[in-house]
């Protein structure tokens, strides 16, 4: 008896994108399965941040299709773009919680943005996701009297609140210390297997990319190297993801011409 695969939660083809003439990403092509965690990870400059841009919807591609739970994201109106991205959690960088508001305050925004619950219900659902991520009892502190651990652990209870299908990490670990960090892998992988939500995290810390990942794809100057699991991506060959996992120095092939274009062509 055949057996139908899920649909994709994320399936992107042949996406390119562009900063003025420099083109960033170079027809990428990759899927995420339902209750994968996939890594995205590379150097500085190696696109992942534009990639990651484009997956929430915030770049619209110049060629090629990005499409989140079957929803093609440069085709979706507003409403249905909307709609779609109530079913996306996203944990930025730094955080990003709002100063002026309590960690509840901060957690609870999304429910009073985008539902009609009741304040006691958006309370109870705030503080039952600052438990999951062990900050309860938090809710009153203000994020200037958060570890930068808890910082993000707060902004994850936020991302959260709302049970999203797909969840965006932009550098979980970055500037935490290797215990902190280690906690947060945990929780990222508990979160997957409790909550049966798809995790994309883009990071470029090698350790806990090769913790929480079930599949990894690896970008370079906007091109997708590999896509595998830990083994394969350890055992490559390719010289450019070598580097990377040794942290070693790549040398900066200079071209003449192209050099000396960049110096005396005309603003656009």
């Amino acid at each position: 008896m055949s057996t139908t695969q899920p649909e994709p939660v994320i399936d992107v083809h042949g996406l390119q994108a562009f900063y003025g003439r420099r083109r960033i990403l170079h027809g990428i092509d990759f899927q995420v399965q339902p209750g994968e965690i996939r890594v995205i990870m590379g150097g500085s400059g190696s696109g992942k941040s534009t990639l990651l841009r484009h997956l929430l919807g915030l770049q619209r591609p110049v060629a090629g299709t990005v499409k989140l739970l079957g929803v093609d994201v440069a085709e979706a109106s507003p409403p249905a773009l909307l709609a779609l991205r109530r079913q996306l959690g996203v944990s930025f960088q730094g955080g990003a919680l709002f100063t002026s508001m309590t960690v509840g305050d901060n957690v609870a925004l999304p429910l009073r943005e985008h539902t009609g619950l009741d304040e006691n219900t958006v309370r109870i659902m705030s503080r039952l996701k600052l438990e999951v991520v062990n900050l309860g009892g938090f809710q009153d502190l203000m994020p200037s009297q958060l570890s930068g651990g808890m910082v993000k652990r707060a902004a994850l209870a936020r991302a959260i609140v709302m049970d999203p299908k797909l969840l965006f990490f932009d550098e979980p670990s970055a500037g935490l210390d290797p215990v902190v960090s280690a906690e947060l892998d945990e929780l990222i992988i508990q979160l997957r297997d409790a909550m049966r939500m798809s995790i994309v995290v883009v990071t470029h810390e090698l350790e806990s990319a090769f913790k929480i990942a079930d599949t990894i794809t690896v970008l370079d100057q906007g091109h997708v190297l590999l896509t595998g699991t830990v083994d394969e991506v350890r055992r490559s060959d390719n010289e450019r993801i070598q580097d990377l996992l040794n942290r070693r120095p790549r040398e900066v092939e200079v071209d003449v011409d192209d050099y000396l274009r960049r110096l005396t062509e005309e603003e656009a």
